[in-house]
């Protein structure tokens, strides 16, 4: 009897220690399992930055952060009081030359070489304003708020107005003594010349209002209201939602032959459980800084890190820049 319990009493011992270690086997199996592998990247956009080719100061905005704008709406207007007083200088000059024309082409009266004197007095006017207007960009320049480029364009502007003044000078003992064939085309080339400054200064009026490049939102306003903004410097970003992709990092060795062309589908977490198909349309392999790992200790290699986009099949409503996507399977 006490055999039989015995040996019952081992049995029972073998069954548990079997259990035991088939817990323990289990057990470390599920601790061991690696993890699902979760490939997570973010939605971009294009973002078009609005900048103008005329220094000034910000008067005023049209739009602000978050609304909705059209191509072609306009979005700031820049106060210059540079390009005014250009303006009113190309004008002065041109009605000048066009005078000096009129009285060559008819002779030279008493009343005409009168008006000769007047039109160099507006050229020596015209010149004055121009000559603070290069004293006013030459200090700009000193504190870099306008380009050499610009610099270089008033100055040679000034130059110019200096030579009209020359030439109205010209025109007006032209007058005195009569006019000749060669004072005739002089004449005219200085009209020539002086339509062609009003053209230019009129092309700078344009660019005193600045509109958007494109359909999209107002992501960003740099200035605020009544700063300063030099040529070429950004003063909005407008982003373009209906030209959206999805960026992700991924270590080559997770890639598995995947190719541009080849469909993605992704989930956005802010929009819901909602599954978008996507269509790879860019990879390329990221700077040395981005890479995931070295593998050599395995064994194996270097694992370096590739720049995925993919573009959605469909627009996708409510999806802006920053918002996380997930790959599923």
């Amino acid at each position: 009897m006490d055999r039989k319990k015995k040996s019952y009493n081992l049995l029972i011992g073998i069954a548990a220690l079997v259990a035991i270690v088939a817990a323990v086997a289990l057990v470390g199996y599920i601790v061991s399992e690696p993890d699902p592998i979760v490939l997570q990247g973010q939605a971009e956009a294009a973002e078009y930055r609005v900048s103008g080719k005329v220094p000034g100061r910000v008067e005023k905005f049209y739009a602000g952060e978050g609304d909705f704008v059209h191509k072609g709406d306009t979005l700031v207007k820049i106060e210059s009081p540079e390009v005014q007083a250009k303006m009113a200088q190309a004008m002065a000059v041109k009605s000048a030359a066009e005078a000096q024309k009129d009285k060559a082409l008819k002779g030279a009266r008493q009343e005409q070489i009168a008006a000769a004197y007047e039109m160099w007095q507006k050229a020596l006017a015209g010149e004055e304003v121009m000559k603070k207007s290069f004293e006013r960009t030459a200090r700009l320049y000193e504190q870099e708020v306008v380009s050499a480029q610009k610099f270089d364009e008033v100055q040679a502007q000034y130059k110019a107005a200096k030579a009209t003044s020359a030439a109205a000078r010209s025109q007006y003992d032209m007058a005195v003594k009569g006019a000749r064939k060669e004072d005739i085309e002089t004449v005219e080339a200085l009209v020539d010349q002086a339509a062609a400054t009003l053209a230019e200064v009129e092309s700078y009026l344009g660019e005193l209002y600045l509109t958007a490049p494109a359909d999209g939102i107002i992501s960003a306003r740099f200035p605020k209201q009544g700063e300063l903004v030099g040529q070429g410097a950004p003063v909005m970003a407008v982003t373009d939602l209906d030209d959206a992709w999805f960026t992700f990092s991924i270590r080559e060795d997770m890639l598995h032959g995947l190719q541009p062309g080849d469909e993605i589908r992704v989930k956005v977490p802010a929009l819901g459980d909602a599954v978008y198909t996507t269509v790879v349309s860019y990879m390329h392999v990221m700077e040395s800084y981005a890479t995931w790992r070295a593998t050599l200790d395995t064994g194996k290699y270097d694992a370096k890190t590739f720049e995925v986009r993919t573009v959605p099949v469909r627009h996708i409503d409510g999806l802006l820049p920053g918002m996380t996507a997930i790959v599923v399977e």
